[in-house]
């Protein structure tokens, strides 16, 4: 693995072709075994009378590519990985599009299966990206992150 910071975030949904696109690449690496994916999504949630169109996304991107590192160093260390991508939208995501894009791949099924979910667990309580979800009449609030 390369020991530099990587830029998670993508300032638009991640589309299908890009996912696509990485996972066709892992084709010629054969000492993959299992590869796992999670695809956030922004859901159309309603909240008190009013119903979200999109999530606006923001980031101290400084700290969260830092810290995005340390985790990234924990996790390929703890589970053995092969490779780990992640990608995090910024900027306004509406519904149904995709905001995180997290793939990770190892030799045997559960260190990838594994190693996704504490990612994408990691990613919601330590990086500092926030969401203000936007309402049909424009109005717009910050969203709160759901417990485990």
């Amino acid at each position: 693995m390369k020991d530099h910071i990587k830029n998670i975030f993508i300032r638009s949904a991640i589309s299908p072709e890009f996912i696509g696109k990485q996972i066709a690449a892992h084709q010629s690496k054969t000492a993959i075994g299992g590869h796992s994916i999670f695809l956030g999504q922004v859901r159309q949630d309603v909240v008190g009378q009013k119903m979200v169109t999109a999530i606006e996304y923001s980031s101290y991107e400084e700290m969260a590519l830092l810290q995005m590192h340390r985790i990234r160093e924990d996790i390929i260390k703890k589970h053995s990985l092969t490779c780990m991508h992640v990608y995090h939208s910024i900027g306004k995501i509406g519904i149904g599009e995709i905001c995180l894009f997290v793939f990770t791949s190892a030799p045997h099924r559960k260190e990838s299966t594994d190693a996704c979910s504490e990612i994408v667990e990691r990613i919601k309580s330590e990086l500092p990206i926030w969401g203000r979800e936007i309402f049909e009449d424009e109005t717009s609030q910050w969203k709160i992150n759901q417990p485990l």
